[in-house]
C-alpha cells in the first residue's frame, strides 16, 4: 500500500501518516491538490491531507478541491497534537535573534503570532507550501540569517537548530486530517480515543427565506448532534455558499437517510462526502 502527503519529508502530514500507517510505502506531493490528484490517478492508494487546525480553523484548499475537483470518499480522520518551534541553519544559532526573514505554512505562522509579534516585529514573514518545505529552505541557504517555524521532525530531517521550542499561541494545539480512499481502510491497529462521524455536503436552495433553519431543523428534530457547521463559496457569484456538516455518528439506515429525504424535499442538493472513523491520537 502507498500512501500519498503533503511533503516534502518531515510535514506534519507525514508525522500523521506514520504514526497511523507506519510499514506503508509514503510519496510526498508538494501540494495538497498533488496530493489528491495522485489518488484519483491512482499513483498511490490513500492520500492524507490536512483539513483543520483547533487555532486556525479549516484548511480551505482541502474543503474547496474536494467538494468542487475531485470526488473522493473520506474513508478516516486522525487528529494529531502539533507543536510548533523555531528552527535556524546551525551555523546561525547564535545570531537567531536578528534572523532577516521567516518562513513556514501560512497556518503555522498564524499559530504563532504572539511569538512572532513579540520577538520578530517587522522582520518579514514569508508563507511557503508547508512547515517541512520552510525548514528544507532554510537547510539549504545557510547564508542566509533565516529561520523555519516546523516540526522536531523537520529539525532532524534538515539537520537545523530548534532555537525556540513550543512558539504557538496557545497550547491545545490540534490538527485533523482526512484519511481519503477509494477502498477500505483498515484502522484496527490506531490506538487513542475515537468516535463515528458523517459529512454532509448541503446546497441550499435559491431565494427561500428560512432555508437554514429548516435544513437545521431536519438534523434537530431527529437529535441528530452536529459538530460542524461551515458555509464555502459556490465560486458562481458572490453570496452564493453551500455547507460542510459534520454529524457525530455513523452513517445508519434510518436517521441520516431520513434528513437527506427531507433536505431533498426542501430543494436541497445533499452529498455525502463520507462517514468515517475519527481518531485522537497522542503522539509518543
Amino acid at each position: 500500500m502507498k500512501v500519498g502527503f503533503l511533503g516534502p519529508k518531515a510535514t506534519f502530514t507525514e508525522l500523521a501518516v506514520k504514526k497511523v500507517f507506519p510499514g506503508y510505502d509514503l510519496e510526498p506531493y508538494r501540494t495538497i491538490p498533488e496530493s489528491m490528484d495522485a489518488l484519483v490517478e491512482h499513483k498511490v492508494d490513500l492520500a492524507v491531507v490536512p483539513v483543520e487546525n483547533a487555532l486556525e480553523g479549516s484548511v480551505n484548499i482541502t474543503l474547496d478541491y474536494l467538494t468542487h475537483v475531485v470526488q473522493i470518499p473520506i474513508v478516516g480522520e486522525i487528529t494529531l497534537p502539533i507543536k510548533q518551534h523555531l528552527l535556524v541553519h546551525p551555523t546561525n544559532q547564535e545570531d537567531w535573534p536578528a534572523v532577516t526573514k521567516v518562513y513556514s505554512h501560512s497556518h503555522a505562522i498564524a499559530q504563532c503570532h504572539k511569538f512572532l509579534h513579540s520577538h520578530f516585529k517587522g522582520v518579514p514573514i514569508e508563507s511557503v507550501t508547508s512547515t517541512a518545505a520552510a525548514a528544507k529552505l532554510v537547510m539549504e541557504h545557510p547564508e542566509w540569517n533565516v529561520a523555519a517555524i516546523a516540526n522536531e521532525l523537520a529539525a532532524k530531517e534538515y539537520g537545523l537548530s530548534m532555537v525556540q521550542k513550543d512558539i504557538h499561541d496557545f497550547d491545545y494545539n490540534h490538527t485533523s486530517f482526512f484519511v481519503l480512499s477509494e477502498q477500505i481502510v483498515d484502522f484496527a491497529s490506531i490506538s487513542g480515543s475515537s468516535h463515528y462521524k458523517t459529512t454532509l455536503m448541503v446546497t441550499l436552495p435559491s431565494d427561500q427565506a428560512g432555508a437554514l433553519h429548516q435544513v437545521l431543523s431536519a438534523f434537530a428534530w431527529r437529535k441528530l448532534n452536529l459538530s460542524k457547521i461551515e458555509s464555502r463559496p459556490m465560486k458562481t457569484g458572490i453570496g452564493n455558499y453551500f455547507f460542510i456538516i459534520d454529524l457525530e455518528m455513523k452513517l445508519d439506515e434510518v436517521l441520516i437517510p431520513g434528513a437527506i429525504s427531507e433536505l431533498e424535499a426542501l430543494g436541497c442538493g445533499v452529498k455525502i462526502l463520507g462517514s468515517y472513523p475519527s481518531y485522537l491520537v497522542e503522539l509518543d
